[in-house]
Parts: C-alpha cells; structure tokens; sequence
C-alpha cells in the first residue's frame, strides 16, 4: 500500500519508518526544508535507540522517501495519516487541533481519490468528526474515510513498541475503511498482535484515558513515597509488594521526581479541559496535575535541605536533564524546575547528560556542561541524579566521594541506598520514600 505520513515529529517519524519496514511504500511531508533533507540523507534529527538504522534500511530498499510538496505524496495515496503536533494551548491546558485541522484542509484540497484519512496525533473527542468536516468542505466532491488510530509509543522504546505493541487501537466507521486499515497492520494481525476496532469517539478517549491513567499511577506512588519518608517504610519495597498484585502489575511504580515528557504533562491537562467542557470534571486527573507539579518542587528542597538548608555559593553536579533515559526529549521534565532554582539559589551547576546537552544548553543558560561524572562531581557539594540513564547506574562510589568537596548525593532515582553510599564515603544520601 502506499501511505502519506503528514509531520515528520516523532511520532510521525517513527510511524512513517515502520510502516515501511512492514513493506508499505511510505512519503514522509514536512514543510520544514532542512528537516526534510537531513532525513534524505538518512540523518535522524530526534535521538531514538535503533531508528537510524531502520531508516537506513528502507531508504536504501527504496520503500521510504521524504518531501515537502503535499500533492507529491498523494498521489496514488491509500492511506493519509496526519501526525502533527498538538501541543497544550495556552491559557487553558485544551490541545492545540490548529495543525490537524489545516492538515485535513490541505488533503482535501489535494487528495485526487479515495484514501483512508487517519488521525494519528493525540486529539480531543470529536476531532476525528471535525477533520471529516473540513476534508468535505475543502473539497465536496472527493471520497475518503476518516479513521482515529492513536499512537502508544514509548520514548526510547518506540521503534519496538511499534514493531510489538501491546495493541492497535482502530477507530472507523465503514467496512471499507476496516478492510484499508486490516491491510495496513497485516503484519501485525499476522503475528497476532490484539487490533482493537472502536468507533472514532472511543479510540480518541482510549488514547486519553491510558496516559492519564499512568500518569495516575506514577503520582500515587510518589505520594506513598512521601508518606513512606515520614512513617519509616521503603517505598522500593511498598512498590513491589503492590506490583506483584496481577490487579496492579509493576509497572509505572517506581518513584522519583514526577512525571514529564511530550506525553502525560498535555494529555493529563487536555482530558482535565475535556471534563470542564462537557461539565463533568475530572476531579482525580486535575488532582494528579497538582500533586505531580507539588512533587517536583519538593524535590528542589530535598536538595536544599542536603546543602545545610542553602545551595548559595556551592557547586551541584546534576546527573541527567531529559525526561527519562534513552531519550533528548526535555518537555516538561523535571529538570526544568529543579535546576532553574538551583541556579536561582545561588548556585554553580554542572550537567552531565548523554543525549541532553543540544536542548538543554538553550533551556539552562547559566549552567556548565560536562561529559563525565567524575568531572562534574570533583570539588562539587552534591551529586543529583535526576534521570537514571545507564551510564549513572554504576557509579564508582568511592571515586566519586573522595573527589567532591562535600560527598552528599541527592539520588532522586532510588538507584542506590544509604548503607553503600555511606561504606563508599559519602556524608549524606537521601532518596525517595526511603
């Protein structure tokens, strides 16, 4: 089949490049010139473990090409899926459905027969409806479908979420549209992969209501981590006892400093709009966005507190800034607001992060970037580990103790525990819920 992948984002990306290592032929559009070319040349703009090579791999089979002119990937089109962003609007936390909907008016001003139009960005109920109405009203004479098919992809895991996901969420309408899309994921269904068919307004809630509902898991564990802190219990072992439950599984329960991402920080809020709109409130979500944004701050005073109750004047080694491992991706991280007020405070912040340092050096101005830990850590008043990317994982602790100033580490991860840090030289060790 032929599918035109609207937005070459990352969710776009990433769908456009399996779609073609499935054996679809797949055009990529973007408007952004130089996007479009370092892709032509088989560069990756967003750091995602194993997506180079699977680009690689299709552009050299010939089943993935990249362009900005829309009429260009249409033509002879199966299947159109729009995958661009829709950001938080400002002011009220509502998503942003402007670049969806003027990517619908721009398929149906150029679409020339039938296709199968799929929503693929994380939209509101009844987008899907909306973009039927502007495809019609930009052109009344053209035959298309819409479908919703939300995305489920993992930062730093999506090319296998992709290739293995734990389901296909399908909303049509039509039998025809079905059969497009069947065609679409055969791979999958061949391999027996759970596809889900809904209709449109319940594949656009499923996307909704999963996000909201990790983002719910992670903010109750970072609350009992809390009152673990107070009550002597160990959140790593309140945490597994809860996960082996098979009602509540083990994962998304591990705390730390509060959600981020692309993902659950505009979801959480958009659902929360959706509820006001509809005058039912989504009382639990718009609770999960207050405690997450509690969460974070509290985090900075962890920090403080390790410093004597003030980092003014004292050196702070930060490892990790993204979101999470395996990623550049900085939305809505935690990082961004426990360093700003480290720095606020007074404070001389170095950041050690692998895959950081190209979005964060515009986001963290007044801050010294470095490459090793031990870099970072020497003369240094305390260590933050922040995001547990691997290379954290197995420190050197007595290296990194007998090096610093002040061996205090903040380990906002649970990574390692008191009793081997205090053995490895370091003063003081606090963590999570421990």
């Amino acid at each position: 089949m032929k599918i035109a992948m609207i937005g070459s984002g990352y969710v776009g990306l990433v769908s456009g490049v399996c779609f073609a290592d499935f054996g679809h032929e797949v055009v990529c559009v973007d408007k952004d010139p130089a996007k479009i070319a370092q892709l032509k040349r088989g560069e990756v703009p967003i750091f995602e473990p194993g997506l180079q090579d699977v680009l690689a791999r299709n552009l050299q089979a010939g089943r993935l090409t990249f362009v900005t002119d829309l009429s260009v990937a249409l033509d002879g089109v199966d299947v159109v899926f729009i995958a661009v962003g829709t950001p938080s609007r400002r002011g009220d936390g509502h998503a942003d459905i402007s670049y969806v909907m003027q990517a619908a008016r721009e398929v149906g001003e150029a679409l020339t027969g039938y296709a199968v139009v799929v929503t693929k960005s994380t939209v509101p109920v009844g987008t899907n409806r909306a973009v039927a109405d502007e495809l019609g009203k930009a052109n009344p004479s053209i035959d298309f479908d819409v479908a919703s098919n939300p995305e489920f992809l993992r930062e730093g895991a999506a090319i296998d979420d992709f290739m293995r996901p734990d389901r296909v969420i399908v909303g049509v309408e039509s039998a025809r549209a079905r059969a497009v899309m069947a065609e679409v994921y055969r791979p999958l269904f061949l391999r027996d992969f759970p596809v889900v068919y809904t209709d449109l307004e319940s594949a656009e809630m499923i996307k909704y209501a999963a996000n909201a509902f990790l983002a719910t898991k992670i903010t109750f564990v970072n609350e009992i981590a809390q009152l673990c802190e107070r009550t002597g219990a160990d959140i790593k072992a309140v945490s597994k006892g809860m996960g082996l439950d098979g009602r509540i599984g083990n994962k998304f329960l591990h705390a730390g400093p509060g959600y981020g991402g692309s993902c659950f920080p505009k979801d959480t809020a958009a659902l929360a709009r959706m509820g006001q709109e509809h005058a039912v409130p989504m009382q639990i979500v718009e609770t999960v966005i207050k405690v997450n944004d509690e969460i974070k701050r509290r985090m900075v005073e962890k920090v403080v507190d390790l410093c004597d109750d003030s980092v003014a004047g004292k050196t702070i080694a930060v490892l990790g800034v993204t979101f999470k491992p395996n990623t550049d991706d900085m939305r809505q991280a935690p990082s961004l607001t426990i360093v700003p007020a480290l720095v606020g405070g007074g404070a001389a912040v170095r950041i050690v992060d692998p895959h950081g340092q190209k979005e964060g050096k515009a986001r963290f101005p007044n801050v010294t970037w470095i490459e090793d830990p031990y870099r970072a850590a020497k003369g240094a008043d305390a260590v933050v580990i922040l995001t547990e990317w691997n290379e954290f994982r197995a420190l050197d602790l007595p290296r990194l103790a007998a090096i610093m100033h002040r061996p205090r580490m903040a380990d906002l991860r649970n990574i390692y525990n008191r009793s081997e840090c205090e053995a490895a030289g370091f003063e003081s060790y606090v963590a999570v819920g421990r």
